[in-house]
């Protein structure tokens, strides 16, 4: 059993290969958090728990003289607003009397086998009979609200889910202004928070920051999990390295605004909480209505970053990726973006594919400007009609013609938006969303459309399936290229307008789940302007994204590895593009373009008419030799070897097969020295007592990881190396 009750303590405690979760329904009903960490029996841990009369820290009614008995001090498993807990909570509610109280306590709960789902959210998923389900229903006396709390245990790849539901089964109507998925309570670690934090062109840095007093928080007001905050953190002890030492990961599956937030207390406990952005955030519910909260995943690892890297890397390669392209080979790309912008027609893209095929690239992908009045980004979305002037025939036949030549054929689209030059808004200009009597903010000189609604998601739903049903296409990329602000919703009535962003999101949902599933066969690539909504709710739907916008292959060895520790290398959108880079300049040789291209979903940004034919002879160099590492790649375990940010000589990273037969070390160099220090780094993974051979030579798995691997001295800047490290034969057993 993975999950365990003790009817006598009241402890319940949730095991998993190498760690345990535990909670104990305490004096008066209150459940408490008690354990989280490497794996214990099912001892009743509430032993740690300091009690103590604490000044102004009060006590419940039923606590009678105990004054040792304070919610403000214990830790809890969903803390509530307004009931002498003051430090940050899960929910605060308003009832129709303006009061804003709410006391869960402990009702009941039900075990079992399998995983619950959520109706219209993305969530973790593992076969028929995996895993294990705890439902715990607390209950507020007073107003007959309550709230089920959903945990999901799968032993053998120690994941456990969290989500929640608010059931209003009181006779009166209540206001949601914060209601939040989790909380984790440590009661005697002081610890560290990682977090991934950017911009748009540079998504998912690396931060790391000692938690103090008071309370720290990131999130995102933005509609979107946003290019500025990831919905992936970490919380770590000090001492935790990449190998070494206690972390725990909280991935959010959500992909709209959110919140993150954690508060050392005035004892030194650390609180942290995560869900939906309550500054964006109300929700009405009446009589018997209820409100489905998004999941959150939680991986503890005593093995360090690298521990929990693998474990998540697993988790949503398996358990949150669906659909035929699950693990199916992914095609090779060329995209036309960055060849062409605006400035195409259908004999430039038939060249750029008579190339491609000749290189051994897989797919076409056509990407803005090929429907409506698209010149440029000041007209056209929301008109989805193919305009046959431009690609000098139908996309039909463009699409035959990319076939007939032994490619597949992709297609961008950018659903969610509308430009004020547009069929579409001019007859619903109501459709976007924007405030009456105020101007809207515009970004990227376009607006967003109001996905709240059903008529506006239907109607952009029905041109987008025309197109999907006339033409053959394998691949979508799905992008999103601005923030939503000025929120307004005119189908809502004022007393629901806080609940247009979350609306949104479960719309997007809906479309993404009948997109994919009526089209099982495409794939989907998320998109945000590259990296503007990266999170693992999208790749429920999109089993890659692009990564970011920022294509500069110096720049992505820190965007990619943000992004690795909590998402698996073939999730990430990678192209090799032109130099000098369009978005910054750089020039950086084609090895180091495509090394760092290929720790991803592999592909290419650029004009393949504009290269020399040594520059394609490298290509078609490229391209075969990803083909032959793919399994390597997206199926096997990733290591970073080290930082970016700590390291200025070399940028350093290896996959390993699962089985330890074969790798691939790869490394770039981002500093050139004058009468250079000799460069070692030592390889990960690898079977010490073994036999491998790397570039030609023989060496024992230990020597590699203890010794490592003497670099050559960079005789260019930004140089880049690639080797294959291979099992000998006579060393298999």
């Amino acid at each position: 059993m993975a999950i365990l009750y003790n009817e006598k303590t009241k402890v319940f405690t949730l095991q998993t290969k190498n760690s345990a979760y535990q909670m104990k329904v305490a004096e008066h009903g209150v459940l408490l958090h008690t354990y989280y960490g490497q794996k214990i029996g099912d001892g009743d841990l509430s032993y740690l728990i300091m009690r103590a009369d604490r000044g102004f820290s009060g006590n419940p009614y039923e606590a009678e003289k105990d004054r040792t008995f304070s919610l403000d001090c214990l830790p809890l498993e969903y803390p509530c607003f307004g009931i002498g807990d003051y430090r940050t909570d899960c929910i605060q509610v308003i009832h129709e009397d303006g009061s804003n109280s709410i006391d869960f306590r402990y009702k009941s709960h039900e075990l079992h086998k399998g995983k619950y789902s959520l109706k219209g959210l993305p969530s973790m998923y593992w076969e028929e009979g995996e895993g294990e389900t705890l439902i715990i229903r607390l209950e507020d006396k007073t107003t007959g609200v309550e709230i089920k709390l959903y945990y999901g245990v799968l032993y053998e790849k120690d994941i456990i889910t969290r989500a929640a539901e608010v059931i209003n089964s009181g006779r009166k109507n209540i206001i949601l202004n914060r209601a939040l998925s989790l909380c984790l309570d440590f009661t005697n670690d002081r610890l560290d928070m990682v977090h991934f934090y950017g911009k748009h062109a540079m998504e998912r840095e690396f931060e790391r920051t000692p938690l103090h007093h008071g309370r720290q928080s990131i999130g995102s007001v933005r509609g979107t999990s946003s290019h500025q905050h990831n919905p992936f953190v970490i919380l770590c002890k000090k001492e935790t390295t990449e190998d070494y030492g206690d972390c725990y990961g909280i991935s959010f599956l959500y992909s709209g605004s959110f919140l993150a937030e954690a508060e050392v207390d005035q004892i030194d406990q650390t609180r942290f909480v995560m869900g939906i952005q309550p500054d964006t955030f109300t929700w009405k519910l009446g009589e018997g209505e209820r409100l489905l909260l998004p999941e959150a995943a939680l991986i503890y690892s005593h093995e360090g970053f690298t521990g929990l890297t693998h474990r998540y890397h697993d988790a949503i390669r398996e358990h949150v990726v669906r659909g035929e392209w699950k693990h199916k080979k992914r095609p090779v790309l060329i995209n036309n973006w960055e060849a062409t912008y605006f400035d195409f027609d259908g004999d430039k893209l038939l060249a750029i594919a008579t190339d491609a095929k000749e290189l051994g690239i897989e797919m076409l992908v056509l990407d803005d400007g090929w429907f409506g009045k698209r010149d440029n980004d000041l007209s056209g979305l929301g008109d989805w009609y193919v305009n046959e002037k431009k690609l000098k025939g139908s996309l039909k036949e463009l699409s035959q013609k990319v076939h007939d030549m032994g490619l597949k054929f992709g297609l961008w689209f950018e659903p969610e938006m509308v430009s004020e030059d547009s069929s579409l808004y001019r007859a619903h200009p109501d459709w976007a969303i924007k405030i009456p009597g105020r101007n809207p903010n515009r970004s990227r000189s376009q607006l967003v459309l109001d996905f709240s609604r059903d008529e506006v998601y239907q109607a952009v739903k029905d041109m987008v399936f025309q197109i999907l049903d006339e033409v053959e296409l394998e691949y979508i990329k799905w992008d999103m290229n601005r923030s939503i602000t000025n929120l307004y919703s005119a189908a809502l009535p004022a007393e629901r307008q806080g609940e247009l962003s979350h609306r949104y999101v479960l719309n997007l949902y809906r479309f993404l789940e009948e997109l994919t599933a009526r089209y099982p066969h495409i794939l989907l690539e998320g998109c945000s302007g590259g990296g503007g909504r990266f999170d693992a709710g999208m790749l429920y739907y999109a089993p890659q994204i692009w990564c970011s916008d920022d294509t500069d292959a110096i720049e992505r060895l820190k965007i990619q590895y943000g992004t690795s520790f909590g998402y698996p290398i073939g999730t990430v959108g990678s192209h090799v593009s032109a130099s000098p880079n369009h978005q910054t300049g750089r020039r950086t040789p084609w090895e180091t373009r495509g090394t760092v291209a290929m720790a991803g979903s592999f592909g290419y940004e650029l004009d393949l008419n504009k290269l020399t034919a040594e520059e394609k002879e490298l290509i078609r160099g490229q391209v075969k030799e990803y083909n032959s590492y793919y399994g390597l790649i997206h199926e096997g375990d990733y290591y970073r070897l080290t930082s970016p940010y700590e390291d200025t000589r070399v940028t350093a990273w290896q996959f390993v097969s699962k089985d330890k037969k074969e790798g691939l070390f790869c490394a770039v160099a981002t500093g050139l020295q004058a009468n250079p220090s000799p460069l070692t780094v030592k390889l990960k993974g690898l079977i010490p007592e073994a036999i491998y051979e790397v570039e030609g030579k023989e060496y024992a798995g230990e020597m590699l990881m203890l010794g490592g691997i003497l670099l050559p001295a960079s005789s260019e800047e930004y140089q880049a190396c690639r080797y294959p490290i291979r099992l000998k034969k006579e060393t298999l057993q």
